[in-house]
């Protein structure tokens, strides 16, 4: 006998409202109501259909079932779900995760160390199949109620969840997957949207095994293997954005070496989905078996030995996750069998990485001091340095005294709101018996128009970002504008610590790509982050970042940007949304993107 009790509703459209009475009558008597949107005619927006469905709490019901009208439900999915409100009464559940999201990714480790839960990750709190208990689900009834055209439902759960500490899992298998019929809500774009790991019946029991504390999650998205990575230092949880390479060679781990025979051929046909998947599930081997080692078990706490068939489908779908943006259904099943053995192989190579004896690591280079380095960027740039070799020490601004012992500093005070003489710029400066010296040891690196993860939205690039997040229109003002000369965090990492490595001869340098028109900026960003109109009309009134002078400095020698435009932006974009949006004021007048995960 439950001592809980779950009320649902299926939130739905006029458009789908014959799918959302099949899946209510598929259902247990009476487990499901079919809730339509308040205003259909409106704009489209799930938060307000969300909203009117966590409105829909039966009365005596202990928790509450939301689900979206085209998902379809594992065979014991209400088993499940109440067996685990009983482990867990307090807690926000999510029962669907996407191929490509970092939630998936944790699902993966998950799967790998044999638990049924995972703790939620820093992104959007997938919304699509979600249980909240009745007071947590008044309560971001209230909360969604004042930010009707902010964020859409799953970012603000995300958000609500963590503010008011609420514990947040996601399941391990998903207990839904999503049929695809087609979006409303403008979401389309992204291609298919599957669950990492969807079987149709997967047996209630052990839902007190559950993984939490996650501090490396890998994931290929976008075609390209990337990896969130848990800021050691104090104050608020954040995470920084990474690639799978990179961090790879942070940890002095080469995972190029040693790849299987399949590997090598898959490359040979489609170089970046074979290797996106082996870089990404060869990190996600080396980050499990490394936690397992410091927690002295391979299983999770509660845990069992992983289940073959979750684990074979949470690594089947590692491949198609990373592709999904670029390729139909049809496409995904041809490749999916061949993925499946590359992220095999790739996991078991990881692992065998973590046990080895880590030899041929990089020599340490330069003790750099970076100055302003507790700042998102900051953060951001002491971890590419550090990866790239350099001993680093982030420390205070706007000028402390220097520790003994640094052979140089990076001072990013033109970086960071603070005005410097010729533009936004890099100061790099030798330093001696502790204290920098400002003769001739000093370089200075003239920057274009730096974005990417730790940026402000503030800036020309940051503010099309932002207005394409939340789906509006991209306004181009009525006065000529200067070009934009495009520079991510990661080639401005690159950029400084080859001049720590190889000082050139030049004092001032200039660190760029090639200048994009205003227009140009902004197909971009409809192609990265969201197809939003552009319009034509007077600049919005926030501030859109100051106009980077023309370089009167040369190029670096020997230094020019690697990362796409395209993909620089899409890295932008998710911090913004996951991160930088924690620094945006919480006024509830953001403006109204319509889902992230959603239909």
């Amino acid at each position: 006998m439950f001592r809980h009790r779950l009320s649902g509703a299926v939130m739905t459209h006029p458009k789908r409202l014959r799918a959302a009475e099949e899946l209510a009558a598929g259902a247990p008597e009476g487990a499901l109501r079919v809730v339509m949107d308040p205003d259909p005619a409106g704009r489209p927006s799930v938060l307000r259909t969300a909203l009117a469905a966590w409105s829909a709490v039966e009365e005596g019901a202990t928790h509450h079932l939301v689900v979206q009208d085209d998902m379809r439900l594992s065979g014991t999915f209400f088993e499940r779900v109440l067996e685990a409100i009983g482990e867990m009464p307090d807690a926000a559940l999510a029962l669907f995760a996407l191929w490509d999201s970092r939630n998936g990714a944790a699902v993966r480790l998950g799967a790998l160390s044999g638990a049924r839960w995972v703790g939620a990750v820093n992104e959007y709190f997938p919304c699509v199949a979600i249980v909240l208990p009745r007071h947590v689900a008044a309560g971001f009834v209230e909360y969604g109620r004042r930010r009707l055209d902010g964020w859409p439902d799953d970012i603000l759960m995300y958000r609500y969840l963590s503010d008011r500490g609420v514990p947040a899992y996601v399941s391990v298998p998903s207990l839904a997957e999503h049929e695809d019929h087609g979006s409303i809500s403008g979401n389309g774009f992204r291609g298919p949207r599957r669950s990492v790991c969807f079987l149709s019946s997967d047996p209630p029991g052990r839902e007190d095994a559950r993984l939490t504390g996650l501090r490396v999650v890998p994931f290929f998205k976008h075609g390209v293997a990337q990896c969130a990575v848990r800021h050691p230092g104090p104050g608020p949880r954040r995470w920084l954005h990474l690639d799978c390479e990179r961090y790879l060679d942070g940890e002095g781990v080469r995972a190029g070496s040693g790849r299987p025979a399949i590997v090598r051929l898959a490359e040979a046909a489609e170089p970046g989905a074979a290797r996106g998947t082996w870089l990404t599930a060869f990190t996600m081997g080396l980050v499990h078996e490394r936690e397992a080692r410091l927690r002295g078990s391979p299983y999770a706490d509660g845990a069992a030995p992983p289940d073959p068939a979750v684990l074979a489908e949470c690594l089947a779908t590692v491949g198609p996750g990373g592709i999904s943006h670029t390729c139909t259904e049809e496409r995904i099943a041809q490749r999916r069998a061949e993925l499946a053995r590359i992220a095999h192989a790739g996991v078991e190579a990881g692992r065998e990485a973590a046990v080895r004896r880590r030899a041929g690591r990089r020599p340490r280079s330069r003790r750099v001091g970076v100055l302003h380095g507790a700042t998102p960027l900051g953060e951001h740039l002491v971890r590419g340095l550090t990866d790239r070799g350099h001993r680093v020490t982030a420390l205070g601004g706007p000028v402390p005294r220097v520790p003994a012992g640094l052979d140089a500093v990076v001072d990013l005070g033109g970086l960071v709101g603070r005005t410097t003489g010729g533009g936004p710029a890099v100061r790099i400066r030798d330093g001696a018996d502790g204290v920098p010296r400002t003769a001739g040891g000093a370089r200075t690196l003239y920057v274009g128009d730096v974005y990417g993860p730790g940026c402000p939205r503030d800036s020309r690039i940051g503010r099309m970002v932002w207005e394409a997040l939340r789906g509006r229109p991209l306004v181009l003002g009525d006065r000529p504008a200067g070009p934009v000369r495009p520079l991510h965090v990661n080639d401005l990492a690159d950029a400084v610590s080859q001049v720590l490595r190889t000082p050139p001869r030049e004092r001032a340098l200039f660190l760029g790509s090639a200048p994009r028109t205003p227009a140009e900026l902004a197909e971009a960003v409809r192609k990265a982050v969201r197809p939003v109109p552009v319009e034509a009309g007077r600049a919005p009134a926030a501030s859109p970042g100051p106009v980077v002078p023309e370089p009167a400095a040369p190029p670096l020698p020997g230094w020019r940007p690697a990362t796409g435009l395209l993909f620089g932006l899409h890295t932008f974009a998710q911090w913004l949304a996951y991160e930088g949006v924690r620094l945006a004021p919480d006024d509830g007048d953001e403006g109204g993107m319509s889902g992230s995960s959603g239909g």
